[in-house]
């Protein structure tokens, strides 16, 4: 009699564990099938313009914070005006340059339309550069985005790109230099006296905290002057102005 119980249970065992088995199966296949959009993809508000942020191994956060910061930030009346998302070449984790990980919300080739493009930097440029998956949608950007940022040495990226030939753009602070001699199309602001430059559709910082000036630039122009106060004062970035 033992011995026809633990067969029984034996039995259900196995089947239920089966059935589990058959039921992952399911969901497995289910989530292959799902878009992009549906696995990692913000929700985004169609109504609203879009702010893209690129990020890549070794990007130095600050440069994403801080368009991050800026844009995100609702109006008084509590309404947010914009989405903002972080875009990459692969659905990873990456990690930034002082070893903060971050993974992106969407990656290249499923990317919702943008208003504005914000490129931020790496200590080690030439990554970038030499990325052609990057150099390729950067350029594919800027045939329909309004604005492109750039921050620090992201400025060697939109060189390579060959998008802001003949315009003003500044980089990191004592980089200027190097960034004339790599692209010498583009007209190199002196990094020593000038923080951030607009040129057209280019706004580019020397990066870093900076990268919140030329983001509080931008907000302006999209905005009002009156709604980029409201944020300052909101981040309490007033009060660093003050100082």
């Amino acid at each position: 009699m033992k011995k026809i119980v633990l067969i029984c249970i034996i039995g259900l065992t196995l089947f239920s564990c089966s059935k589990q088995q058959k039921n992952d199966s399911k969901k497995a296949t289910k989530a292959e099938n799902l878009t992009q959009k549906q696995i990692m993809g913000k929700v985004i508000d169609n109504n609203l313009p879009t702010i893209g942020i690129l990020i890549f191994e070794g990007v130095i956060i600050n440069e994403v914070i801080a368009p991050l910061d800026v844009f995100s930030n609702p109006s008084s009346d509590e309404k947010h005006l914009f989405n903002v998302i972080t875009i990459a070449t692969d659905n990873k984790t990456y990690n930034s340059a002082h070893g903060l990980k971050i993974k992106p919300d969407y990656i290249i080739g499923n990317v919702p339309k943008l208003k504005v493009l914000v490129v931020p930097s790496s200590y080690n440029p030439a990554d970038q550069t030499s990325d052609k998956k990057l150099v390729e949608f950067v350029k594919e950007q800027n045939k329909t985005t309004e604005y492109i940022a750039s921050h620090c040495a992201g400025a060697f990226l939109i060189g390579e790109t060959g998008i802001a030939n003949n315009k003003e753009i500044v980089t990191y602070v004592t980089g200027g230099e190097y960034l004339k001699a790599d692209y010498p199309n583009l007209k190199v602001a002196d990094d020593s006296k000038v923080f951030v430059v607009q040129d057209g559709k280019f706004i580019s910082s020397n990066g870093s905290l900076v990268s919140y000036i030329a983001s509080f630039d931008l907000l302006e122009k999209l905005t009002s002057k009156e709604h980029r106060k409201f944020v300052e004062t909101s981040i309490l970035f007033d009060r660093i102005k003050e100082k």
